[in-house]
């Protein structure tokens, strides 16, 4: 739109028939509308936005981490913080304006001006005996950022969105690793389906040995503690065979993969978050059965749909179907070797007593795997070769909604024309109640 400047138009009016003046004044409404700032117009409205900063101080002589949520707001957009769900591992609860611990957890009335929440939480959690899932030590320290900070719910002014970021105050000599780029400090946090961003995954910290490749369009990081044994260039090498076939199998992969490790006393495992995972120095990048506990966890990190209670077979049956079908795709493990890790993961499954249930152990992942397999046998009979497994998981993937039985059946259908044989209600264990539970809720 081309504007006319307020002294240009008062030069036309004087030479301008007086009759045509009135026509030049309603013009002149419309030309002061070309000098208003974008975010003053009606069709831009001005952007309600405050800021939210997360200071964490670690102190390894206390196996403890002090954590500092600053809200700065020049208007009062933020009114309200909760935390429903509040672990043990918290405590010396301070900050500014009012706050209150009850049944529903912690509440804090946010100031006008902003303010600030304090905390400090006790890291080592142990998961199984001898061995901890979170730990800090006087040397190093890995844990999941959700341990350090709860999960929150807010009530702002409609339309308000955080500016989120995070800082750490370390120990001399120590450096830190997350699921972020490194180059930001602080570090930002940016989550375009929520309001109040907060940050997520997998941390180490501490004297640190670190690894960085680009594979496949995937910036990989892998980060563990100096003197722990951690295989990073095994891992990348890995990753260089696997990840180029994953980035093929999902509409959009990940941007980043950071992956932490170290020895004991951590969890003898591996555990994901939703850009970056954990996993134990000791385990073998692949299996003797040809299963890969690293791709796993890969797996569950890239294959981001969120299943209803109770089936979790079909994330655990997804992640580890793959993780040994990318193996065959990337040539780590030949068609034989695949073959045969399929036939373990058959005979394993004759102990599992049913598929659906809150909690998957290995057996149940095994059987899972096996209707993997049978789905995608039945997915290419069907449809002539046409579609396959890979087509289902598309479907997966792009369901907003959390996914079950039912979901899963009817995405088969949409692929195949009618319904599954495998996912009938028959030859599922365990699986009946849950179905008829589902349709009568």
């Amino acid at each position: 739109m081309n504007c006319i400047s307020g002294s240009g138009a008062r030069s036309l009016s004087s030479v301008l028939p007086g009759e045509h003046r009135w026509a030049l004044f309603l013009a002149l409404i419309v030309i002061t509308a070309c000098g208003v700032e974008p975010s003053e117009s009606a069709d831009s409205p001005a952007k309600r936005e405050y800021g939210a900063h997360y200071s964490l101080r670690i102190d390894p002589a206390a196996a403890a981490v002090d954590v500092a949520l600053e809200i700065r707001q020049s208007e009062h957009l933020l009114r309200e913080i909760r935390f429903p769900a509040l672990s043990r591992q918290i405590e010396g609860w301070g900050g500014d304006g009012k706050w209150q611990i009850d049944g529903e957890g912690l509440r804090w009335l946010v100031p006008r001006d902003g303010g600030t929440l304090r905390w400090r939480v006790k890291v080592n959690h142990q998961r199984e005996q001898n061995s901890y899932d979170a730990w800090l030590g006087t040397e190093w320290g890995i844990f999941r950022t959700e341990d350090l900070i709860p999960r929150a719910r807010t009530r702002a002014l409609k339309g308000s969105t955080s500016s989120t970021s995070f800082s750490f105050e370390l120990p001399t000599g120590w450096s830190v690793v997350t699921e972020y780029s490194s180059k930001q400090n602080p570090i930002r946090v940016e989550r375009a389906d929520r309001r109040f961003d907060q940050p997520t995954g997998w941390i180490v910290a501490g004297r640190l040995g670190v690894r960085r490749d680009t594979i496949a369009g995937i910036r990989v990081t892998v980060a563990g503690p100096e003197g722990q044994a951690v295989r990073r260039l095994d891992m990348l090498a890995l990753l260089n065979w696997t990840l180029p076939e994953l980035a093929e199998l999902l509409p959009q992969p990940p941007e980043r993969l950071t992956i932490v490790s170290a020895g004991d006393p951590m969890w003898r495992g591996g555990l994901s978050a939703p850009a970056s995972l954990y996993i134990h120095a000791e385990r073998p990048m692949i299996s003797e059965n040809a299963t890969s506990t690293l791709l796993h966890e890969v797996l569950h990190t890239a294959l981001s749909f969120r299943v209803r209670e109770g089936f979790d077979w079909i994330t655990e049956g997804f992640a580890e179907f793959y993780s040994i079908e990318l193996l065959r795709r990337g040539h780590a493990i030949t068609a034989r070797r695949h073959a045969r890790a399929i036939a373990d993961q058959a005979d394993w499954a004759k102990r599992a007593r049913r598929l659906c249930s809150k909690h998957s152990t290995g057996a149940t992942t095994a059987l899972a795997v096996t209707k993997m397999v049978a789905l995608n046998q039945e997915i290419l009979d069907k449809t002539s070769g046409e579609s396959n497994l890979d087509d289902l998981l598309q479907k997966v993937l792009e369901s907003r909604a959390p996914v079950d039985l039912d979901a899963l059946s009817t995405f088969a259908g949409d692929l195949t024309g009618e319904a599954s044989d495998t996912l009938h209600i028959d030859n599922l264990p365990g699986c009946s109640r849950m179905a008829s539970g589902n349709q009568g809720s």
